[in-house]
């Protein structure tokens, strides 16, 4: 099975909103869900679909390559976030094979620093989800 790459985006071709005003990251999914949490930016009007995928899920196959698995952990290490198209969607790819609160909140920081704004106008808004593994 092929694993899907990660086509880089510069941040700065993203909409200027999303440096200048206060921005809120909608999860579409709970966290619990898995390796990719579909997810929505919003400022006022605008709304830019933007999802969180976990690198590292190899599970019952890696889901990205090793090149790009490679640049979502050289970016994190150096205090940066790799953002692409996966899926044909805006991706914020991160180090590790699930999210919480804590990553999630991290990621979204790293993602303000890299389109120019600040962290302090950005939020989220969490959905829980249930586990991948809670058979209820």
């Amino acid at each position: 099975m092929e694993s899907t790459p990660i086509i880089d985006v510069d941040p700065f071709d993203l909409p200027d909103w999303l440096g200048v005003g206060q921005v809120v990251w909608h999860a579409d999914r709970g966290l619990r869900t898995g390796h990719l949490v579909a997810g929505r930016l919003v400022s006022g009007d605008d709304v830019l679909a933007c999802d969180l995928l976990a690198v590292d899920e190899a599970f019952p196959a890696p889901v990205t390559d090793d090149d790009s698995r490679h640049r979502a952990h050289q970016a994190w290490r150096h205090g940066q976030v790799l953002l692409g198209q996966y899926a044909d969607r805006l991706t914020i790819a991160v180090p590790g094979t699930r999210f919480d609160a804590e990553r999630v909140l991290d990621s979204l920081s790293r993602l303000a620093r890299a389109v120019g704004g600040s962290p302090e106008n950005m939020a989220a808004l969490l959905r829980i989800g249930s586990d991948r593994t809670d058979r209820r």
